[in-house]
């Protein structure tokens, strides 16, 4: 009999598509091995809280509500309002929060308020995570009056960046005592040393508070914030350290335990350049405080957890790449006083995710490069990984649906799309994480540019990552390489990329709203400005057929030539801080969309019946006891397919906060 045919995408509702994705090698894996993988799919859980608060100070308070409802057995799920109730829900799991992931506005329900009284007055006292009287005080403003903390993190230079994000970030604090605050300490060290060669993230793992006039740092840490959900995750990372057989992972093991007792930032970088040296290893995992684009200043780090299996097969091309990093640094258009004469530590990895949480789940990036000390970045170099199975899963889910029918302008781009999509979107991971997060050096005297550039540093980062990917796209060096057959793979990666910049993204955004997240205002930065650049030689077309808007690449080579342009352009700016210079590039082509055209896409798209969003179900993992249940014998994997189950299960297990 044939096995059933793996289902990829296992829910829809409201904007969001949820798709699971096979861990391939897993089973055959020797026991040590699946045991130090459970191990960490399990601390990395116990983190899961921490990013639901870190997003907002009453998410958990708002989910855990919600989920008792749905959980009591006495409630109508055939009513109109429960069914919109548990869409709400859905979307909160989805974005780990009240507060769309991508546009970063708080999301709306459309159930009725005197729904939600009936159903919390319908529980005993005690029963719900707070009194009802103080809960209803809570929670009802917040969830059904859309002034209240309207958006998540604001990029606004216009305004207080700090006052107008709802992020758990800070607490009562203004955006100019937040940078006085910061600039004190870098400061303070700069004055110590008369140049500060290894300086910290400042501010990556703490929540920067105002209490009665004193401004001070509450740190994430063991007996600090969060400690009880940080206990659990040192508890099995000690668990991990009796099971695995490499010293190099032991060592990264104990610096991360380390840090979350000490909460010490010298001790992250300890622990960062230890779990840079830990390459051989084909099992790697990741957690703790990491990307900081969910605050406004870019400086605290988000809870992240993901664990991995190498795969070793596709890892030869990401080798090949990292292997000539730096032939791509010296024939990079960029100046030649941005470029890295030598590149160090450069490891390169395609992964199995097995799982994710936090920042990366249950919506996930497809590619990684760590650490974010620049100053590691410059000396040691970097991790540069692709997501694999996650890049496969969302090319599988893709096949579902008539996107490339819609949006593409001719058949043979639509061919060109079916046969090579896969290699192409591979090679974009690789080169942006591998040569773009890991090229390019700063002027001298300086060593970071999230002070200079603040609101505006990961739009930057992502841009020029972004535009080194483009620019080799289509050069005969990858053929060369034996990367990809021939340049009809780059030219499908630019007529994704063009199409997804221009039109594609913006079904993510409602109706008059601008763009928010960094990457999508990077992809819009880069596209608008080719477009605009281009435009008298026609280099990239727009055209009009049957009413809808397309636009045609005319000439590749010359649009490689203004990316290498902007990217020379961009470089420069990140190298030197220059605020004013990213600022006016990004207000003019990153954050405004054509009106017109954006109501014409929301149009299309709606008609084709597919999610905005995508986020993961991630794998099981099941321990499997002796007879006397005193040891691990096996562990076993399966696949789940019901999202809220999944949601509902991490929150009955995993909850300590």
């Amino acid at each position: 009999m044939n096995k059933p045919k793996f289902k990829y995408v296992v829910d829809n509702f409201s904007d969001f598509r949820i798709i699971r994705y096979k861990v391939f090698g897993f089973k055959k894996l020797p026991l040590k091995e699946k045991k130090l993988i459970y191990y960490f799919y399990q601390a990395g859980l116990y983190g899961r809280d921490i990013y639901y608060d870190q997003n907002y100070k009453h998410n958990l308070t708002i989910r855990k509500t919600l989920e008792e409802i749905i959980k009591n057995p006495k409630v109508n799920k055939n009513s109109k309002d429960y069914k919109q109730l548990l869409d709400y829900l859905k979307q909160i799991w989805a974005s780990n929060g009240i507060h769309n992931h991508y546009s970063f506005k708080k999301i709306i329900p459309n159930f009725s308020k005197s729904y939600l009284l009936k159903e919390i007055n319908n529980f005993e006292e005690g029963k719900l995570p707070l009194p009802k009287r103080q809960l209803l005080k809570i929670i009802i403003p917040i969830i059904f009056n859309k002034n209240i903390d309207p958006v998540k993190t604001s990029f606004d230079s216009k305004k207080d960046l700090i006052k107008n994000s709802a992020v758990n970030f800070y607490e009562n604090l203004t955006q100019k005592e937040v940078d006085n605050y910061y600039s004190k300490l870098i400061n303070r060290d700069t004055n110590r040393k008369e140049k500060e060669k290894e300086p910290v993230m400042y501010g990556l793992n703490s929540k920067l508070v105002k209490e009665n006039g004193k401004i001070f740092e509450k740190v994430w840490k063991l007996n600090g914030l969060y400690s009880k959900s940080i206990e659990k995750i040192i508890y099995y990372l000690e668990k991990a350290i009796l099971v695995s057989d490499s010293k190099e992972k032991k060592i990264v093991i104990k610096n991360l335990i380390n840090f979350y007792k000490s909460g010490n930032l010298k001790t992250f970088d300890k622990y960062s350049l230890s779990w840079l040296k830990d390459n051989k290893s084909n099992i790697d995992f990741l957690n703790g405080f990491i990307e900081n684009y969910n605050d406004p200043l870019n400086k605290k780090g988000s809870y992240e957890a993901i664990v991995s299996i190498k795969d070793l097969e596709e890892t030869k091309r990401t080798k090949i790449i990292s292997d000539n990093a730096l032939w791509f640094e010296k024939n990079s258009p960029t100046d030649k006083e941005f470029k890295r004469i030598k590149i160090k530590g450069m490891d390169a990895r395609v992964i199995n995710v097995v799982v994710e949480v936090g920042d990366a789940s249950p919506t996930t990036p497809i590619g990684i490069n760590l650490p974010n000390s620049n100053w590691i970045r410059q000396k040691h170099g970097s991790k540069s990984v692709s997501l694999g199975n996650i890049i496969k899963a969302y090319e599988m889910a893709s096949k579902e649906s008539n996107l490339k029918k819609e949006f593409f302008y001719s058949k043979k781009e639509i061919e060109l799309l079916d046969k090579y999509s896969l290699l192409a979107n591979s090679l974009h991971v690789d080169l942006h994480e591998i040569v773009g997060h890991g090229s390019g050096k700063f002027r001298k005297g300086m060593s970071d540019s999230t002070t200079n550039l603040r609101n505006y540093d990961a739009v930057i980062e992502e841009a020029r990552a972004d535009l080194v990917a483009l620019y080799f796209a289509i050069d005969k060096k990858l053929i060369d390489l034996k990367l990809m057959p021939n340049l009809d793979v780059g030219k499908v990666l630019y007529n994704s990329y063009i199409t997804s910049g221009l039109l594609i993204q913006l079904s993510k955004i409602k109706k008059n709203h601008n763009l928010e997240e960094a990457h999508m205002k990077n992809r819009h930065l880069i596209c608008k400005w080719v477009y605009e650049k281009g435009k008298s030689e026609k280099i990239i077309e727009k055209k009009i057929k049957n009413k809808k808007t397309y636009f045609i690449i005319n000439d590749y080579h010359k649009l490689r030539e203004l990316f290498g342009i902007l990217l020379k352009e961009i470089q420069k700016i990140k190298s030197t801080g220059d605020y004013d210079k990213a600022k006016e590039l990004i207000e003019k082509y990153g954050v405004k969309v054509h009106k017109k055209l954006h109501l014409e896409v929301l149009k299309r798209w709606e008609k084709l019946k597919i999610s905005k969003y995508s986020g993961f179900i991630n794998p099981k993992l099941s321990p499997v006891y002796s007879k006397n249940k005193t040891e691990i014998i096996d562990v076993k994997i399966s696949y789940p397919d019901d999202f809220e189950k999944q949601m509902l299960e991490y929150s009955s297990l995993y909850s300590v906060l």
